[in-house]
C-alpha cells in the first residue's frame, strides 16, 4: 500500500504571476534513457494524446509517469518499478561493478514556477536511486549522489540560502528525496522555503494521477459490493455504478447520455442491482422493461463506458492517493488512459475525445492517454497530439 508523503508547507509566491496555473500540474514527461525512450521529452497540455504504431513507446511513457506518482506519494522503488530491468534500454551496457539503470524526469508548473525532477535510478545489480536533481529557474534546490555503495543511502544537498548556503544529509535510496525534504528543511529561511514550495509544487502535481487501461473480461460478470472506488482495469465498474448512481444525479445524468451516445441501440438508464450474495450486476436500461447485462455489451462499448466514468467522477470515486494536506481546489487530477482508442469504432472515439475535451477544459482533470493513429483527434479542439513515431 502506498504511503502518504509527509506533509508539506505550502509557501505561496510574493509576487503571484497571472501567467502561472493555480493548480500544480506535470507539464513536461521526460525519459532520457528508459526502455525504448533515449532522449525524449514530450510536452504535456492538458489534454494530451502520444500517438503511434505498436512498439513506440506509448505504453512504458505512461508507466514511467505513473512510476513518479507513485514515487511522489512516498511509495517505495519496488512498489513504484516492480520489473526495474525491463525499464533499462535494450543496448544499455553494464559498467565495472555490472551496473545498469535507467533516467527519468518530469517539469511541475505551478504558483511557484517551473520546477524540474530528473531521477536517476539503478535496476542492477539492486535497485536504488543514484541520483535526484530539484532544480528552479537554473538554481538547485536539492541534488543527492550515491557516494557510497556499501550504505543504503545517497548523500543529499539542499539549498538553504543564508549564513548556511547548502545543508547536508543522508536520505534513504528507496525513496524520492523531493517527498522526503519536508521532514528535513524547518522552512525558516527564504531559501528553505523556496525549496518546500518547490518540492510541494512536484509532489501535489505527480501525486494526484490514476492510471487506466479498462479490461473488459473483468466487467462482465457480478463484481463482490466493496469501497465503491474504481479500480484501473475498471474490473469494478458494476460496484463502483451503484455507488454513483445513488450520489449524485447530475453527473449519472451525464453518464447515461454519454452512454446513449456510444452505445448500440437505445439507452435509458444505466442501472446496478445488489445481489442477495453480496454481489453487484449493472446492466443498461433501454426501456420498456427491457435490460442488457454489461455482460452481453461488446468490448468497445465496455471500454467506452469506462472511461466515460473516469472522466466524469473524481478522487473521491477513483483509486488515486490524492495529497490529503492540499485542498482539493488546488489539485489537478490527471488521468493516465493507455488504449484510450482501443476496441472503439469512430463514433465512440469521436464521443469520448468531445467528453475528454469539454471535462479537461474545466480545469480539475488533465489527460494523457495512448492512441495508435492520432488523426482521430482531427477537429478536436485543445488536443495536444505527440507523434512518437515522428518526434
Amino acid at each position: 500500500m502506498t504511503q502518504p508523503a509527509p506533509p508539506t508547507v505550502p509557501v505561496p509566491p510574493d509576487h503571484p504571476d497571472p501567467d502561472r496555473p493555480d493548480r500544480p500540474c506535470v507539464t513536461e514527461l521526460r525519459l532520457a534513457a528508459f526502455t525504448t525512450h533515449r532522449r525524449a521529452a514530450f510536452p504535456l497540455g492538458p489534454f494530451t494524446l502520444l500517438a503511434g504504431r505498436s512498439g513506440s513507446g506509448k505504453t512504458s511513457a505512461l508507466r514511467a509517469y505513473e512510476a513518479l506518482a507513485r514515487l511522489g506519494g512516498g511509495a517505495e522503488l519496488g512498489a513504484a518499478f516492480p520489473d526495474p530491468v525491463a525499464c533499462v534500454p535494450e543496448r544499455a551496457r553494464p559498467d565495472a561493478q555490472r551496473r545498469r539503470g535507467f533516467r527519468i524526469g518530469c517539469t511541475a508548473d505551478g504558483p511557484a514556477g517551473p520546477v524540474r525532477l530528473d531521477v536517476a535510478v539503478q535496476a542492477e545489480p539492486e535497485l536504488r536511486v543514484v541520483g535526484e536533481r530539484l532544480t528552479a529557474d537554473g538554481l538547485i534546490l536539492l541534488e543527492t549522489a550515491l557516494r557510497d555503495p556499501g550504505k543504503r543511502a545517497v548523500q543529499a544537498a539542499w539549498h538553504t540560502a543564508g549564513p548556511t548556503p547548502v545543508t547536508r544529509g543522508p536520505l534513504p535510496d528507496d525513496r524520492l528525496g523531493t517527498a522526503l525534504l519536508p521532514l528535513r528543511v524547518a522552512g525558516t529561511t527564504p531559501g528553505q522555503r523556496r525549496v518546500l514550495a518547490a518540492a510541494e509544487q512536484m509532489v501535489v502535481a505527480l501525486r494526484s494521477a490514476f492510471a487506466c487501461d479498462p479490461q473488459p473480461a473483468l466487467m462482465r460478470g457480478p463484481v463482490q459490493a466493496g469501497s465503491g472506488r474504481l479500480l484501473g482495469g475498471c474490473g469494478n465498474l458494476a460496484d463502483v455504478l451503484w455507488r454513483t448512481r445513488t450520489e449524485c444525479g447530475r453527473r449519472h445524468a451525464q453518464f447515461v447520455a454519454a452512454a446513449r451516445s456510444g452505445c448500440a441501440g437505445p439507452v435509458t438508464d444505466v442501472l446496478a442491482r445488489l445481489n442477495g450474495d453480496g454481489t453487484v450486476t449493472a446492466a443498461v436500461d433501454r426501456g420498456n422493461g427491457l435490460h442488457t447485462d454489461l455482460g452481453r455489451l461488446g468490448h468497445g462499448e465496455l471500454r467506452y463506458l469506462a472511461f466515460a466514468l473516469v472522466l466524469l467522477t473524481g478522487p473521491g470515486v477513483l483509486e488515486v492517493d490524492p495529497a490529503g494536506e492540499v485542498p482539493a481546489a488546488l489539485q489537478t487530477l490527471t488521468i493516465l488512459a493507455d488504449g484510450f482508442d482501443r476496441g472503439l469504432d469512430p463514433r465512440q472515439q469521436r464521443q469520448l475525445l468531445g467528453l475528454a475535451a469539454r471535462m479537461c477544459r474545466r480545469g480539475h482533470i488533465r489527460l494523457v492517454g495512448a492512441v495508435g493513429d492520432g488523426s482521430c483527434a482531427e477537429g478536436t479542439e485543445g488536443v495536444t497530439v505527440v507523434h512518437l513515431d515522428r518526434d
